[in-house]
């Protein structure tokens, strides 16, 4: 299956590019796909753990499993505000 991974702040910086295309077997977890970034993408491995992923404009929990043609989209946590 193929998706869609977008990166989003910090994390775009460090990965060095705001999108790409990854070819995965199905099945997938959104917990299976941080481990593959980390592979893929080692300068955000440490951040992968506290990461928001939405999938598909909704967020997603880490035992949603993905589907062929998803967007994924991956943040860092957010802080702020009173």
């Amino acid at each position: 299956m193929t998706l869609t991974i977008l990166f989003f702040a910090t994390l775009r910086d460090k990965a060095k590019t705001k999108s790409v295309e990854l070819t995965l077997n199905d099945g997938i977890t959104v917990a299976d796909l941080k481990k593959e970034l980390a592979i893929r993408f080692p300068e955000i491995a440490t951040s992968l753990p506290t990461t928001i992923v939405s999938r598909n404009k909704e967020f997603a929990e880490s035992d949603e499993v993905l589907k062929d043609g998803d967007e994924v989209a991956v943040f860092p946590p957010v802080s702020g505000g009173d």
